[in-house]
Order: structure tokens, then C-alpha cells, then sequence
């Protein structure tokens, strides 16, 4: 009998350097007056290097990777030299699916869209590009280097470069109107582009937008008009053949982000690099997030590791559960009780759950649980009422 292969795993890179801190950004990022750039390969090398090793001691080495992320910070910053180490070494300690997807976060400059083809004989095949917003105003009050122009030819070399380009675009911005996000919104679908992310601006605690709130500078956006952009998102993507699949994703069938799925359907991923997280074998990882402070760490201990927490069968199960219900496809509580040890009944509250799918916001049944259309617009409520562990 031929035992099932084992799990794949995931693996985030993070690099932390920016050329400047965007006003709404609460990202590990960072702004240095130089980087050495042979010192920071090393670095990340030896990081992912003592997480293979710790999976070969676990008896878990034969897992390959289904998808590598370069996050940040600004990844297409890096050298395209160091992409290729990095993407080559972990081919050398776990292997690739055949169809393995490489992503990285690139912003939209000239001088970054100059290294896309570079990056692409380096090993990348997919880009998630920072457009961020389609209108100059836009871009100057969130704080971006470029502008449309220089973004609209960012993106054609791109999809000249990469099998599959994401575009990001933040909305419910001051001053924007349903119409006018309406446009944006069908702009960005005439790109032809096989997935988009757009994220409702919020204002993050330590941001320089969380100070201009509180000194009266800047008034957010009323929560029930973003609700309304919320609504209007999810048609006009939907009607252009890039339904939601999760929250703020939008993807046409079968282009779905690969390596975020791996977060959303709670399965492995390594993290390395300055502030990364991770979930390997029941255990929740964090690395440095100072860069200064994980460079340290390397060079004394051979790791960035701050912290490892092992989780309880619980805290795996809510997990599972909070990330799982952002997906359109819901989760499978069968799955989860099989991997936890969880009850089924134990997961979710029945009465609650019950309620919610008479009003039409969940659907259920013995197997499967998720939310509807409806319900999406109020998920962190309906999360706060269903999930039980």
C-alpha cells in the first residue's frame, strides 16, 4: 500500500527595506541609508537553512515547497542575485512542486519595473504590483512614489515578465465617491490581469495617518459608505469575471493566490527574515523584527527566532476557524476536528449558528461551514458569535 505524500509547505521571506514609510503603512518596514546587500543574503540564507534543519530532525524533510512570497518592505529592492540564492537554496533543502508558484511584492517604479525580467530568469513567476490607486490625487495623499503613468508601465512590463500579475489597489479613501471608485474599479479590470486585491484604507495605530485622525487633519471615511464600496467591490469583480474567493481577493477560476490559501486553509508555512510568522508542526514562530536585531540574532544563534509557541489543540482549532471563514469556500469542520482533535459540535456554537443561516448569513451543513454574500460584510461579527473554541 502506498502511504499518502506528505503535506506541503509554504515559505515567506521577508525583507524589510523601503525607500520611504507610506503614511498608512503599519508593516514590518524600514527605511536605511544603505544595506549590505552580501550580509543580508548570508543572513537569510542561514534563517531558512535552520528551519529546513529542524524539519529533517522532526523526520518532516521530504515535504516540498508549493509556493515560495517574498513580502515586505519593498522585495523588489532586492538584487535580483540574492532572489535567485534564496529561491535556488530552498529548492536544495525541500524541493518543488512541479507547479510551484514564486511570488514577489514589487512597487510600481521604473527603477523596480527594470529588474522585472531579471527577476523573473531568477526564478519568480508571479508578481503582486503596489499600484495602490489609478488617480495622481490619490497616489500623492497615500504617500506613493509614482504615478499613474509610471504604474500603468510598471504593470505592462510585468505582464510582459511574469506568468501572473496581482495588482493591489486601496479604496474607500477621503473624498472618494461610489462613482469614481466605480471607474477605478473597471479600469483595473480592463488590465487583464488574473487576480486583484483592494483593501479598505483603515487607520492602523502608529501610522502617520493614525496622528493626522487625531489631530483633526484627516477624517476617515464613513464606515457605512465603505460597507457600500464593500458591496459594489464584490459586483462589479464578480460581473467582470474575478469573483471574491476571500475577503479583499479577487481572482479569475483557478488563479487564486496559492501561497495566501496556505494561510487561509491553515496548513504549514516557514517564515524567515526580520518579523516573520509562521506555523510549523503545531507550533506558532515570530522572528526579530528589527533588522538590526535579527541580523544579531543570525550572527550569535543561527536564527532570527524570537519566539516559538506550541498551541493547543484550541488555539489551532479557532485558528483554523478565523482563517478559514474568509474563504468563499468556507472550511470543513471534518478536517479541522481530524487535525485538532475537536469535536465537531465543539467548534461552533449550534444555536448561533442556526440563527445566522435562517438570516441568511451563513450557509451550513454537517460537514461544511461558510459564509454567505450577505454575511461577508459582517464576517468579524459573525466570527465573534459562532466560533466556540
Amino acid at each position: 500500500m502506498t502511504s499518502a505524500p506528505a503535506q506541503p509547505l509554504a515559505l515567506y521571506i521577508h525583507w524589510p527595506f523601503c525607500v520611504s514609510k507610506c503614511p498608512y503603512c503599519d508593516f514590518n518596514s524600514h527605511v536605511r541609508a544603505s544595506v549590505d546587500q552580501d550580509a543580508w543574503r548570508a543572513a537569510l540564507l542561514a534563517d531558512m537553512a535552520y528551519e529546513a534543519d529542524l524539519l529533517r530532525a522532526a523526520g518532516q524533510g521530504g515535504r516540498k515547497l508549493s509556493s515560495i512570497f517574498f513580502g515586505g518592505g519593498t522585495p523588489s529592492l532586492m538584487p535580483p542575485e540574492t532572489v535567485a540564492a534564496l529561491i535556488s537554496a530552498a529548492e536544495r533543502h525541500w524541493g518543488f512542486l512541479p507547479d510551484i508558484e514564486i511570488t514577489l511584492e514589487a512597487n510600481p517604479s521604473s527603477v523596480e519595473a527594470a529588474r522585472f525580467a531579471d527577476l523573473a530568469d531568477a526564478g519568480v513567476n508571479r508578481v503582486s504590483l503596489g499600484l495602490q490607486a489609478l488617480d495622481d490625487a490619490a497616489l500623492h495623499f497615500l504617500g506613493r512614489a509614482h504615478n499613474v503613468t509610471e504604474g500603468l508601465a510598471a504593470l505592462a512590463v510585468a505582464q510582459r515578465s511574469f506568468a501572473r500579475v496581482n495588482v493591489d489597489l486601496i479604496y474607500a479613501r477621503p473624498s472618494q465617491n461610489a462613482s469614481a471608485w466605480e471607474r477605478e474599479l473597471r479600469r483595473a479590470l480592463s488590465f487583464g490581469t488574473d487576480h486583484l486585491s483592494f483593501y479598505q484604507l483603515t487607520i492602523e495605530p502608529g501610522t502617520r495617518f493614525e496622528t493626522e485622525v487625531a489631530q483633526g487633519r484627516l477624517t476617515p471615511v464613513d464606515p457605512d459608505f465603505g460597507a457600500e464600496l464593500f458591496e459594489l467591490t464584490r459586483a462589479v469583480t464578480s460581473s467582470g469575471g474575478l469573483p471574491a474567493y476571500e475577503v479583499s481577493n479577487h481572482a479569475r477560476a483557478g488563479q487564486a493566490s496559492r501561497h495566501n490559501l496556505t494561510y487561509w486553509r491553515y496548513r504549514d508555512y516557514l517564515g524567515i527574515g526580520p518579523g516573520a510568522h509562521g506555523r510549523r508542526l503545531a507550533t506558532a514562530t515570530q522572528r526579530h523584527k528589527k533588522p538590526e536585531n535579527w541580523l544579531g540574532a543570525i550572527a550569535r544563534n543561527g536564527h532570527g527566532l524570537v519566539e516559538e509557541t506550541v498551541l493547543p489543540p484550541t488555539t489551532r482549532a479557532s485558528e483554523a476557524l478565523l482563517m478559514g471563514l474568509r474563504l468563499a469556500e468556507g472550511v470543513s469542520l471534518t478536517e479541522i476536528e481530524v487535525r485538532t482533535g475537536i469535536a465537531k459540535s465543539s467548534l461552533v456554537d449550534a444555536a448561533a449558528v442556526n440563527r445566522l443561516v435562517n438570516l441568511g448569513l451563513l450557509s451550513s451543513t454537517p460537514e461544511r461551514l461558510n459564509v454567505t454574500e450577505r454575511g461577508m460584510l459582517l464576517l468579524d461579527g459573525i466570527l465573534a458569535e459562532i466560533v466556540a473554541v
